[in-house]
């Protein structure tokens, strides 16, 4: 049973919106292309969690603090006997194991995912002792990319190859997991222990008169996008989406980075770059929101 679904950061969706708008720095881009890396290698693991039998609990994105120490979670599954925590890396390229340790085939030494892994097992087991629980933890690192090999490994690392992930989630499979209500209160007490962004993740400035207007496209966020009939048509890579759908869209990312702004019906004609009507826009913020006040200073929530 999923308790707690994953959902983009609140930072991969601004610099995601970002991206398309400006020109990010060097840095920033490159660090928004490993964000949505990342994203996208715990979107192709959650596939393999879903055919999990019921009998579990799966949390998602879980960013915790204890003792002023914030660790995140990509999965935790919740069994019967034990906790599965799941940190996922969508790494290519090949990379050698050795001295306890990650590095290139050049020598050069990388980050120490295993590390990572064994400080998040550490923290959650004392979150779990706060919460008055003392489930055994099995924490496993799993790198799903095919385009990926670590050399020198040795075999009781707790470490997954895309070559092992169908065997390793059989073999979950194949516990015996009864739920009682204790694992379910736990799964609910993690849940609210969630925090929100972690302190460290601060998005770029940025300035709304400099940003580039349009209706970006939800599949390749190119903003080269046209009106065709009731559909908001790519004219980069010829996705079609309907038209309502993007103007809402639209609206959640103005109501994103621009919190502190009120969503009127010029507002988004502007944002979305003028290639839907007024009168459309107008429509579909009237089915879709609340209307407060009247006239000029009116505006939606």
């Amino acid at each position: 049973m999923l308790i707690k679904p994953r959902k983009k950061s609140h930072l991969l969706r601004t610099l995601e919106i970002l991206n398309s708008r400006m020109d990010l720095a060097e840095d920033e881009r490159l660090y928004y292309l490993s964000l949505a890396k990342g994203y996208q290698g715990e979107k192709l693991n959650d596939l393999w969690v879903e055919r999990l039998h019921e009998e579990i609990l799966v949390l998602h994105d879980l960013l915790f603090e204890i003792r002023n120490t914030q660790f995140q979670i990509d999965t935790l599954i919740i069994t019967q006997e034990r906790l599965y925590l799941l940190d996922v890396k969508n790494n290519e390229g090949d990379y050698i194991y050795k001295n306890d340790g990650f590095y290139t085939l050049s020598g050069n030494e990388t980050k120490n995912h295993l590390h990572q892994l064994r400080r998040c097992e550490s923290l959650l087991r004392q979150l779990l002792q706060t919460l008055g629980y003392n489930l055994p933890i099995e924490a496993y690192l799993i790198f799903n990319n095919p385009e990926f090999y670590l050399y020198n490994v040795p075999p009781e690392l707790p470490i997954i190859f895309p070559t092992q992930l169908k065997r390793f989630y059989q073999n979950v499979n194949k516990q015996p997991s009864k739920l009682s209500e204790k694992h379910k209160v736990l799964a609910n007490k993690l849940v609210t222990k969630v925090i929100g962004d972690s302190r460290y993740s601060q998005p770029p400035t940025y300035d709304y008169y400099k940003l580039l207007k349009g209706n970006a496209c939800c599949s390749c966020h190119s903003l080269l996008t046209i009106v065709v009939k009731k559909k908001v048509i790519c004219t980069d890579c010829g996705h079609s989406e309907k038209l309502e759908d993007a103007v809402l869209r639209g609206v959640e990312e103005y109501k994103l980075l621009f919190p502190e702004r009120k969503v009127t019906t010029m507002a988004i004609y502007e944002w979305c770059g003028g290639i839907v009507s007024n009168k459309v826009i107008r429509t579909i913020l009237h089915k879709n929101y609340k209307l407060i006040g009247l006239g000029r200073f009116s505006y939606f929530i």
